[in-house]
């Protein structure tokens, strides 16, 4: 009998044994992660003033603002359509981060801001940002309302000569800026930031 009941004893150690390395193994591959604190690809913006007023024209006409998206998140960045390089990178890699973002996409507005109003109607840069994601969006207006809003968000640009094929150029700021749900500019992503990381920062504010 006395052996019995060890061999009962030995098998529900076994088994408690059994369930709390489960448990470990939980916590490990679902909880921790999200105890961490979250580590930003960029540098967080400490603000308690909302973001810098925004009023741009799209292609359909209308006025855009920063508060016609206050409950989601906002992706604001400085760009040209003409850009050779940087700008189609930068877009590909926020059309990434929405596939990665999969359904929560819908709580994300991405906004082109165009810095070469002599060149990029609110028609061409609709149809150049949907090239990348058919719901981002192209904004622009003269070019001394561009240089006001571009400065209030602390973006740099230049116009530089070009080629006669290209035409000029310009040099800019490569930063991407991240709005949060209440309006609050909180974060300035690098050019170097990947897809992923930029997935990552954008869930955290979701």
């Amino acid at each position: 009998m006395s052996r019995l009941l060890g061999e009962r004893w030995q098998r529900r150690i076994a088994a408690g044994f059994l369930l709390a390395l489960v448990g470990v193994a939980f916590a490990w591959f679902f909880l921790l992660p999200r105890l961490r604190p979250h580590i930003f690809s960029g540098t967080v913006i400490q603000s308690t003033q909302k973001a810098p007023r925004l009023e741009l024209e799209a292609a359909d006409g209308h006025t855009v603002r920063m508060t016609d998206f206050e409950g989601r998140v906002v992706v604001v960045y400085f760009g040209y359509t003409f850009c050779p390089d940087i700008c189609p990178a930068t877009l590909s890699k926020l059309a990434g981060a929405m596939q990665i973002l999969g359904n929560r996409a819908d709580e994300v507005q991405v906004m082109m801001v165009s810095i070469d109003p002599e060149r990029d109607t609110p028609e061409m840069l609709a149809e150049y940002v949907t090239h990348f994601h058919p719901d981002f969006i192209g904004v622009t207006g003269d070019a001394q309302t561009v240089n006001r809003v571009a400065t209030l968000y602390g973006v740099y640009y230049e116009a530089m000569e070009g080629t006669v094929e290209t035409g000029y150029t310009i040099d800019h700021t490569t930063t991407v800026m991240l709005v949060d749900k209440e309006g609050f500019l909180k974060l300035v992503l690098p050019f170097e930031g990947t897809a992923e990381q930029i997935a990552a920062d954008i869930e955290y504010f979701l």
